[in-house]
């Protein structure tokens, strides 16, 4: 079975201080962070910025200010901008920090609810942040909220908007979105290409079993504080100790955890 990357998502657009004081706001706190988590065993920091308000931003110098840091910290970890509608609204605005050339970028290929708003992804700009993912040569990691989401982005890949082998992200227990259940799991892992590489995001205390799934199934893992800020029941996690559980569960099944130098290869760079 091929090794298993442990993607580290450390802040989000939702946490808060308020919600965890362990929720990484500053370009410092979320370098820490991706530096601490990488030693613990993580590949790929999904990346998203904040704002002197700690509020969600796609400003392009927020974005390079954790760069830049990373780069000083000789961190290898993979870097993975996201482009989520929470943090800006106009595609430029979505896509701006991709000049940054980051290795990977997320993709949503459609829309779908969020608890309190709109995950809206319209067909016109979801084509235009393909076209520019395709122009930095950023791969797209493709979020998947429901099932029609895997559908369009074959479609895409069939418009040569998107390139094989596809990368997926399994986003499951987002409230309005697909419940975090096994059975969810199972059926969106059977609706991917042959080739495809996928990982599982599990929003709830759903996260361990469903992690664990995957990594029997072959499929890789997300985990960080944006997903669940709770370890357990009452108990507030830190995205190190998020880390650590994974590749203690990895460990138990035999499977060996993935260096940031063997991602590209995995994904199909």
């Amino acid at each position: 079975m091929e090794k298993l990357i442990i993607t580290i998502a450390p802040t989000g657009n939702v946490p808060t201080k308020a919600m965890t004081p362990h929720v990484p706001v500053t370009a410092e706190e979320i370098t820490r962070d991706l530096v601490t988590c990488y030693r613990k065993g993580a590949a790929v920091a999904h990346i998203h910025a904040r704002d002197e308000r700690e509020s969600p931003t796609t400003d392009i110098v927020y974005f390079a200010k954790i760069v830049e840091m990373l780069d000083k910290e000789n961190c290898p970890i993979v870097k993975q901008i996201s482009t989520g509608a929470r943090g800006g609204k106009s595609g430029e605005a979505r896509v701006a920090a991709l000049a940054l050339n980051p290795a990977s970028a997320s993709l949503c290929p459609g829309s779908s609810n969020f608890p309190t708003s709109i995950n809206a992804n319209d067909p016109a700009l979801v084509e235009y942040m393909c076209k520019v993912m395709l122009e930095r040569n950023s791969k797209p990691e493709i979020e998947v909220f429901d099932t029609a989401m895997i559908q369009n982005a074959l479609n895409l890949q069939q418009a040569g908007l998107l390139q094989g082998p596809l990368l997926f992200n399994l986003v499951l227990g987002v409230k309005g979105s697909l419940p975090a259940t096994a059975k969810n799991l199972f059926f969106l892992v059977e609706s991917l290409p042959p080739d495809a590489i996928w990982s599982v995001s599990v929003i709830g205390p759903q996260h361990v079993s469903l992690s664990t799934i995957a990594i029997a199934l072959g499929g890789h893992v997300r985990v960080g504080i944006e997903d669940n800020i709770y370890y357990s029941k009452g108990k507030l996690a830190t995205n190190a100790a998020l880390v650590e559980r994974v590749v203690a569960i990895a460990q138990a099944v035999g499977r060996e955890v993935a260096e940031p130098s063997d991602v590209k290869r995995i994904w199909g760079m």
